[in-house]
């Protein structure tokens, strides 16, 4: 059976990010360091055969989708689909503020209850839904070809999750860094893990022009 080959990636670092402030699908930029981290992303993907690159529409995602389109000269196709988890009332918020403002409702976040959603938000059961049937729907158009899903960390989380049967309870044991690569295959079977959380290129000085 012929399988499509997706790397998937969260966009780059963002000021939200290190602030630990809830982005959503608010339209945040990359900072500094996610600019630095999404050329050295592409530098390492220049090579690579990709059919297409897919990518959330919001402005975090496409600038780092905009740096793999230029180091590989395939063009992007924005998805809504694949946008972050809606997280309404929760938007703008940092981890402490949501502590402070909704101690009952962060405690429900906190404990990844699948059928709790922040005031218009999404439940963590509605993202899979709507990332797993994006991103089958994308693979599928691409069978025994390798493409580029560029995203957000929750999408990150449920594709993670739906190529290693881990229910959506479970405890993160495992990293959704800025600018990781994340390799999955799809089938009309579902997903499979091939390899998750590379960032050798964000730490190999040899591909930073600059410190040449």
């Amino acid at each position: 059976m012929h399988a499509t080959r997706i790397i998937a990636v969260r966009h780059g670092e963002t000021a939200w990010n290190v602030d630990t402030r809830i982005q959503g699908q608010l339209d945040i930029g990359l900072n500094a360091k996610g600019h630095w981290q999404v050329q050295r992303l592409a530098k390492s993907l220049a090579h690579e055969p990709i059919s297409a690159i897919y990518t959330s529409h919001l402005r975090r995602a496409v600038d780092t989708a905009h740096a793999i389109s230029n180091a590989t000269g395939r063009t992007l196709q924005t998805h809504t689909g694949l946008c972050e988890r809606g997280f309404g009332v929760f938007e703008g918020k940092t981890f402490a503020e949501l502590e402070a403002t909704w101690p009952e409702q962060s405690l429900r976040w906190r404990q990844r209850d699948p059928l709790w959603a922040p005031e218009g938000g999404e439940s963590l059961t509605t993202l899979r839904e709507r990332i797993t049937r994006t991103a089958s729907e994308l693979a599928a158009q691409h069978l025994g070809q390798q493409i580029v899903l560029v995203a957000h960390g929750g999408v990150m989380d449920v594709l993670y999750r739906a190529a290693t049967g881990q229910e959506l309870q479970a405890p993160r044991t495992w990293d959704l860094g800025n600018a990781a690569i994340n390799r999955l295959l799809w089938t009309p079977n579902g997903f499979t893990l091939v390899g998750w959380s590379d960032t050798r290129h964000l730490e190999d000085d040899t591909l930073d022009e600059i410190s040449a």
